[in-house]
């Protein structure tokens, strides 16, 4: 039975792609930043082991791997899914708010798959897939921080997708549109009432739409696609 981790696993689109995982039959782990009560219920409701570590810390991710790996077994399958925003138009952004979204949603991508490729390339089998953003595809007024790492996600793919592609490791990216989370639920109503008029579809994906890409691109089945971006955003912007 393959293993599979996935980053921010404990709510959101995070906690739909792991459920999914185990559904398709894989020895899951959900990593999770700080609040261990959601992530306590979630492994109650779901039997998926939650582990705590910040991904913005290579150290942390070495170490939580370790002890992913230990429990479960060697992580095949990775899914890079923590992210923050922290809008505010450029300039009024602070120093503090653009490193800090620099530094879990790209630097921990690169942290935690620093952590797990040496173990891929050995084994020569790996499935990587990053979750990006519709806005890392447009671009989005308020999210300069946001925006630059969803679509730095991109080119770090196209790179890992060419070093790993004779290893067997497959690396994509999926970019969701605007979805049923709690991200998007802090969305001002009247903000989020003029995003859905952009949306051809009309509504908001629900995470479980996100999950079940995630687990063809997961799985053995999709051994050929590799450096792809995945955009499930219902039309409202199309590359």
């Amino acid at each position: 039975m393959r293993v599979a981790l996935v980053t921010g696993g404990t709510a959101g689109i995070g906690a739909a792609t792991a459920q999914a995982l185990a559904e398709a039959g894989y020895r899951v782990a959900a990593n999770y930043g700080s609040n261990s009560e959601a992530a306590n219920r979630f492994s109650e409701r779901t039997g998926i082991p939650a582990f705590a570590w910040n991904v913005a810390d290579l150290a942390a991710c070495r170490e939580g791997v370790a002890r992913v790996e230990a429990e479960l077994g060697p992580v095949d399958v990775l899914v890079n899914n923590a992210g923050i925003t922290r809008d505010a138009m450029l300039h009024k952004m602070s120093d503090a708010h653009w490193r800090e979204v620099i530094d879990i949603n790209l630097g921990g991508c690169f942290n935690m798959c620093r952590a797990v490729i040496e173990g891929m390339r050995e084994r020569r089998y790996g499935r990587i897939v990053n979750m990006s953003s519709v806005n890392g595809l447009s671009g989005q007024a308020g999210q300069c921080n946001y925006a630059a790492t969803k679509a730095g996600l991109i080119g770090f793919t196209k790179s890992l997708a060419l070093e790993g592609a004779s290893r067997n490791i497959t690396v994509n990216v999926i970019a969701p549109g605007y979805t049923d989370t709690a991200m998007v639920g802090a969305v001002p109503p009247e903000v989020l009432t003029g995003i859905l008029k952009t949306v051809p579809v009309g509504r908001l994906a629900t995470p479980a739409e996100i999950a079940r890409a995630v687990v063809f691109l997961a799985s053995e089945d999709a051994g050929f696609i590799t450096g792809i971006t995945l955009s499930i955003n219902g039309g409202k912007y199309m590359p």
